[in-house]
């Protein structure tokens, strides 16, 4: 299973329609994680046209993203490996033990806010940040996320740029 991973799109003061290299990035993916600050539910309606859309709430969410389906936390299980999804998973100093503690019993979190890309292993606990791809803030890039999952094992994980 191919899964794109995008957090922190911040429509529509960034993402004014799916830019051509997350367009790209989607084509032929199995299913969209999307980390959250999606800010208008229009940004989940173009990125179901290329793959079911998982999406938790960000910090700047609305009511639309809510009744979108989006929930604070998502719980879910991608080709046998339990996935675990939240925005804001804290500062970067004690993220692995929070998120173990949050989230016992997933192998994977997904997480946004930062719009910092993160990939770190704790206490066999995959944490993982696609970063933006739309407002890069401070980082050097806009960037996004690959997963594949197979027989529920995370097979690989990347941040790529799409500037």
């Amino acid at each position: 299973m191919r899964v794109a991973v995008l957090s922190d799109t911040h429509s529509p003061r960034f993402w004014k329609g799916c830019p051509p290299a997350v367009a790209r990035a989607l084509d032929g993916v199995d299913v969209i994680l999307h980390a959250g600050d999606v800010c208008t539910a229009e940004v989940l309606d173009e990125l179901a046209t290329f793959a079911p859309v998982h999406v938790v709430l960000g910090n700047n969410d609305g009511t639309d993203v809510a009744a979108w389906g989006a929930h604070e936390r998502m719980t879910l299980d991608l080709a046998g490996l339990p996935i675990a999804m939240v925005h804001d998973s804290g500062p970067a100093n004690g993220r692995g033990p929070r998120l173990r503690r949050m989230f016992p019993d997933a192998q994977l979190v997904v997480f946004g806010h930062s719009h910092i890309p993160w990939d770190e292993t704790y206490d066999g606990q995959h944490a993982f940040n696609p970063g933006s791809p739309t407002d890069k803030r401070r980082q050097p890039h806009k960037t996004m996320g690959e997963l594949i999952i197979a027989d529920g094992d995370l097979r690989a994980a990347r941040i790529f740029t799409v500037d």
